[in-house]
């Protein structure tokens, strides 16, 4: 435990922001998952909500610097192109 109080503040703020952080990643994942699984149910409406939350949510992480830019053009990108190819089959 440091001594300087600068430093246990530090230590304070880095343990919220960093629950914070893992709060979020996990809606996120949580939020891709749920794509995924209309997806591969075969239901093209919740699975164009479910796109929409998903890159609302990718969006987001973005801003707060979650993750990098271009994972989050990527993943919402491939995303996208499994709900073209599941929009074009049916």
């Amino acid at each position: 435990m440091p001594n300087i109080k600068s430093a246990i503040k530090r230590v304070k703020t880095s343990e919220k922001r960093r629950l914070q952080n893992a709060s979020q990643k996990s809606a996120l994942r949580t939020a891709i998952k749920t794509f995924e699984s209309a997806a591969a149910a075969q239901n093209i409406e919740s699975a164009k909500e479910a796109l929409i939350a998903a890159s609302k949510k990718l969006d987001k992480a973005v801003t707060k610097g979650l993750i990098h830019k271009n994972a989050a053009a990527r993943k919402k990108s491939r995303l996208a192109k499994k709900l073209n190819a599941l929009s074009a089959q049916a």
